[in-house]
């Protein structure tokens, strides 16, 4: 186990599971972890490894007898009949016969109905009565000649969730963990492996959280496919349902004018909306209309009467486009049916999360470790929703005025969301608050950008916020970062988009190349000189578009004589960087010059016949082709620096090294990420240029120098 494993089991004992039991003990049951992990809570809710197999062995043995396969169905009730007594888990929704005025149940694996259950069990547990809930019941079999009557009875029902839990043990337990490492316990409650996220991918994880920790939160995600939109919202928690989009009706949603039954929003705590995407689907606009009152007033009416709820409003779809051309030919809500691409509706959504950034899930990007029992985290995030954070920010921070109302309800649920999720116990720094702060307004700020391009009666919007000194702090999206062109265009009356420049990579890389080799051709007697300058640049996490091409290439034409720094060249991928950097020097390099690169690491610890290996074979690739390589460990264990120098004048200081790219599968010969950097998401790091008054001199450790 981890450091972090350890420490989660001593203040969270009994209340934390390893997550790779899910999948070892679900095999082909169609159920939602939170039941499995239910289970688990039971039995193997400990770092122990006999208990937890022993256990294992057990939630596999109840799964075996009493989950019900719907191609087992007729099975489990023969068994039934012949026990005349027997235990099953299944999801059971209840409706009322007003014929027979009484209360029938459906099971919906085991495939029978109308079994009668109690008024009071419905009451007690009123969820039954919408949607459905997974339950352990106990059904009895009593045959009678009674045409009318069911042979089924239900002896007694346990829905699976947590009966109780301490919440203040829960905060006086937080108190025990660093910002960071609570947040790797919270991924890994989720399912995920904290190392394979950057920190704004893993605060984008969260966000999904907070509809079930703040009342009537409305929340979009938009992205490609594949990238777990959907997964909290239909696996996490027992307070939550997923639907399909284009299943819902208004008497289902909200309440029944013929019978007075109320709909989803009166029972469950997040409604989401799966598959809500797509331009053909058929909407009925009497929804849209009612759904627009609900999120912007907490209340609907039907018929006379007005009524109240608190759920909140999740909305989870696929793209079908780039960001870029979206971009550029409509807007970011582009994929939502006609009646839901409507202004007015749109303004009542509180964050967009921007899908695109998460990576499509792969395999090994599930967890082994430690995390809370969902159910456990569940109820802890639902008993959150009677707090209110969102003024938490205010001692030290002042929104714009330019900031509308709406605009500030927005951003104050999302920050108040995170608050609950992250500093439940109330105390977060001024850099920690500050953090949070420009995540809520990034989310509100990419549903109010889309707005000025939809409707152009909007006003524009000066999304910033003043520190304690007084001084303003612009937020910006990412993909205003990454496509400012296209960025902010506003569409044209008809829906077109208005021209505007292409989207293309910044100046550098293959075009650069291209150019300065056309120049050199027509005059070979000349060596262009590209336009340098001194400079500080600033990349974002998940920023796409960079490349080494594009960063260094410049820097590095007409070097003889090159020195890299950087301490952390070990791993496989990070001497796979320095081989990229290797390629980016070869283009730039003119064919008839020869150019030395030295290489300053440290040798790892555990691997160094392997570092040493893969750096030998740079240097026999680097031979044939004007290359002169050669490495050196530092021996002094004092090296930190990170940084690229060159014989004729100039040093790039690299923040991060070569690691700035996040990890892609590099295994997969198909993939675009893998293949070309432009489509690799960036880790957060900063480059500075600075002009040596001096060249670089020669490293007497180095051959080639």
């Amino acid at each position: 186990m981890s450091q972090l494993d350890d420490k989660i089991n001593q203040h969270f004992a009994g209340l934390v599971v390893r997550k790779d039991l899910v999948k070892m003990v679900k095999g082909n049951a169609i159920v939602p972890t939170y039941v499995l992990e239910y289970l688990l809570g039971q039995y193997c809710a400990t770092n122990d490894e006999t208990t937890i197999q022993a256990g294992i062995d057990t939630v596999r043995e109840i799964l075996r007898k009493h989950y019900v396969h719907r191609n087992e169905a007729g099975l489990v009730r023969s068994t039934i009949k012949e026990k005349g007594r027997h235990k099953v888990i299944d999801r059971i929704s209840v409706a009322l016969n007003d014929k027979s005025d009484a209360y029938e149940a459906e099971f919906a694996n085991l495939g029978i109905k109308k079994v009668i259950i109690d008024s009071a069990t419905v009451k007690a547990h009123p969820k039954l009565l919408v949607g459905g809930v997974w339950c352990i019941a106990e059904l009895e079999y009593l045959f009678t000649e009674d045409k009318n009557a069911t042979p089924w009875v239900l002896s007694s029902i346990k829905p699976i969730q947590l009966s109780h839990f301490d919440f203040h043990g829960y905060v006086e337990a937080r108190k025990q963990f660093t910002t960071d490492e609570w947040i790797d316990l919270l991924i890994q409650s989720v399912g995920f492996n904290p190392q394979m996220f950057g920190k704004r991918n893993k605060l984008s994880q969260l966000v999904r959280l907070i509809p079930f920790c703040e009342r009537n939160f409305n929340l979009i995600e938009l992205g490609p496919k594949g990238t777990g939109k959907s997964h909290i919202y239909s696996e996490f928690s027992p307070h939550g349902i997923l639907i399909s989009g284009g299943e819902v009706t208004v008497p289902k949603l909200f309440v029944h004018n013929g019978t007075g039954k109320l709909g989803l929003v009166g029972y469950w705590d997040v409604v989401a909306f799966d598959e809500f995407a797509g331009k053909q689907k058929r909407v009925d606009k009497a929804l849209v209309d009612i759904m627009k009152n609900y999120m912007a007033n907490k209340s609907f009416s039907r018929g006379v009467e007005t009524l109240g709820a608190e759920a909140s409003m999740v909305f989870v779809g696929n793209t079908d486009h780039t960001v870029p051309y979206m971009l550029k030919h409509s807007d970011l809500f582009d994929p939502l049916p006609e009646k839901f691409h409507d202004s007015a509706f749109l303004d009542r959504i509180h964050s967009y999360i921007p899908g695109w950034e998460v990576d499509v899930i792969r395999g090994e990007m599930f967890s082994s470790g430690y995390g809370f029992v969902v159910d456990y985290l569940a109820e802890i995030l639902r008993s959150l929703r009677s707090h209110d954070f969102s003024d938490r920010y205010k001692a030290h921070f002042r929104l714009s005025d330019d900031i509308s109302t709406r605009d500030r309800d927005g951003i104050n649920k999302t920050f108040s969301g995170l608050m609950k999720i992250l500093y439940p116990q109330g105390d977060a720094s001024v850099e920690e608050i500050e953090e949070l702060l420009r995540v809520a307004i990034e989310g509100r700020k990419r549903v109010k950008d889309q707005l000025l391009r939809i409707d152009a009666t909007y006003p524009a919007v000066r999304f910033a916020y003043f520190d304690p000194q007084g001084a303003e702090r612009l937020v910006t999206t990412l993909e205003e970062q990454e496509y400012p062109g296209a960025y902010h265009r506003k569409l044209a009356d008809d829906g077109a988009a208005e021209p505007a420049p292409d989207l293309t990579v910044p100046s550098g890389g293959a075009a650069a190349i291209s150019q300065a080799r056309t120049q050199e051709s027509a005059n070979p007697d000349q060596t262009p000189e590209p336009t340098l300058k001194e400079q500080h640049r600033v990349f974002q996490e998940n920023q796409r578009g960079v490349t080494f091409d594009q960063l260094f290439g410049p820097y590095l034409v007409g070097a003889k004589r090159i020195i890299v720094t950087d301490p952390y060249l070990r791993t496989f991928y990070q001497q796979r960087n320095l081989m990229e950097l290797l390629e980016t020097i070869s283009r730039f390099a003119r064919p008839e010059d020869e150019v030395a690169v030295h290489v300053v690491t440290v040798e790892d610890e555990f691997n160094g016949e392997r570092q040493t290996e893969n750096f030998q074979k740079m240097s026999d690739a680097c031979a044939s082709i004007g290359i002169q390589f050669s490495w050196a460990f530092d021996t002094t264990g004092t090296k930190h620096d990170r940084d690229i120098t060159t014989d004729h004048g100039w040093k790039v200081v690299l923040s991060r090294g070569l690691d700035v790219f996040q990890r892609c599968e590099l295994n997969d010969a198909f993939s675009f990420a893998n293949r070309m950097q432009q489509h690799r998401q960036c880790k957060e790091f900063n480059v500075t240029f600075v002009k040596l008054q001096c060249q670089a001199p020669a490293n007497p450790s180095s051959p080639a120098f």
